[in-house]
């Protein structure tokens, strides 16, 4: 076989194996937006996959243009789908559409007149930055929000998911700003065609391993209610860890320290942080450790809204109170468990007396 046919047989295997990963993530998960993200993802891949060559040269064909585009314009989606795929609350806002945009059509505009006027090097180069620069702020979105993940195998399978993809792309921005405007021939992009086939292959067989249900819940997180004590636990032992973890809510009210974390947590109960996460998950319920605090710390505001007591009390104290850090996240929480702001939950409470 020809180092051209080889080429083309794992372009195509990577293009229909990202056609086949987005048309199923939409077919099982169409409501759910990290799944949505993913589609587009896997399919900006797929025009990565049928146009990428290292090396570019100064000419491109008119109608290759636009398949560049849009895979340059991917890694705006891929940074979307990290925060998706690791913030319950992420929600996508129109400035999201316009970079994307914006950097969709630097590329198309670089493709038709930047690289033909003579400055390949540059638009080769300014492309691969913001493709880096992508890049960084996806890898420092999952190195902030993993932690809060409580399930254990979607935590493995995001993280594989995330560095494999930023690894890929990181590693051909930066020989592409090293090579910009030469021919680097027909094995550089053999070679660069396997390991993205081979790539794609396996985070679809790890995606394959996992619980759809568990990578993509079927319906957004909703935070089970509070419970003090488990009845009848299997485990004893675990059993006494509950209780203690549900002491440091109730009476010490950890929830409101200032940046508490899951490790701090397991080390107030002197046990190793997957333990904890395994009894926060699997016990009470949760999929989330952020979660799992605002449940607390909504169930703490509820009570002082519903406080005639603290009726002059403004809303930002008795957030921040609670453990929130600003008024804008509490809102959203609190929206999200209650069904209505706090101002419309307290005006309730005031209205029910």
């Amino acid at each position: 076989m020809t180092s051209a046919a080889l080429e083309l047989a794992f372009r195509s295997a990577a293009v229909a194996l990202l056609v086949v990963l987005a048309a199923s993530l939409l077919s099982d998960f169409r409501n759910v937006l990290a799944a949505r993200l993913g589609a587009a993802f896997a399919l900006g891949s797929a025009a990565h996959a049928a146009s990428y060559s290292v090396g570019v040269s100064s000419l491109v064909p008119a109608w290759h243009a636009p398949l560049i585009a849009l895979s340059t314009g991917n890694i705006v989606v891929f940074w979307l789908f990290t925060r998706a795929l690791f913030d319950d609350d992420f929600r996508l806002h129109w400035w999201h559409g316009s970079i994307w945009g914006l950097v969709t059509a630097f590329s198309f505009v670089g493709c038709l007149w930047i690289a033909p006027g003579g400055n390949a090097r540059f638009s080769v180069t300014m492309v691969n930055l913001i493709v880096l620069g992508f890049i960084a702020l996806a890898v420092v979105q999952t190195i902030a929000s993993w932690p809060a993940d409580l399930v254990e195998r979607r935590r493995r399978v995001r993280v594989f998911i995330v560095c494999a993809a930023a690894l890929y792309g990181g590693l051909n921005a930066v020989l592409q700003i090293f090579v910009a405007g030469s021919d680097v021939g027909d094995f550089a992009n053999t070679i660069n065609a396997g390991v993205l086939a081979c790539i794609v292959a396996a985070i679809a067989y790890a995606m394959l391993r996992v619980d759809g249900t568990d990578l993509f819940p079927a319906t957004a997180e909703t935070a089970p209610a509070i419970v003090f004590s488990q009845p009848a636990a299997d485990d004893t032992a675990d059993q006494k860890l509950i209780d203690a973890l549900m002491r440091l809510m109730a009476d010490e009210r950890i929830y409101r320290h200032e940046n508490i974390t899951i490790g701090v947590l397991a080390g107030r109960l002197k046990i190793p942080e997957y333990r904890l996460r395994r009894l926060i998950n699997q016990r009470l319920g949760y999929r989330n450790f952020n979660v799992f605090l605002n449940n607390h710390r909504i169930e703490e505001a509820k009570a002082a809204l519903a406080d005639p007591a603290q009726a002059a009390v403004p809303v930002i104290t008795i957030a921040m109170d609670a453990g929130f850090q600003s008024l804008g996240p509490f809102n959203r929480a609190f929206k999200a468990v209650t069904g209505v702001t706090p101002t419309e939950y307290r005006r309730l409470k005031v209205n029910a007396i």
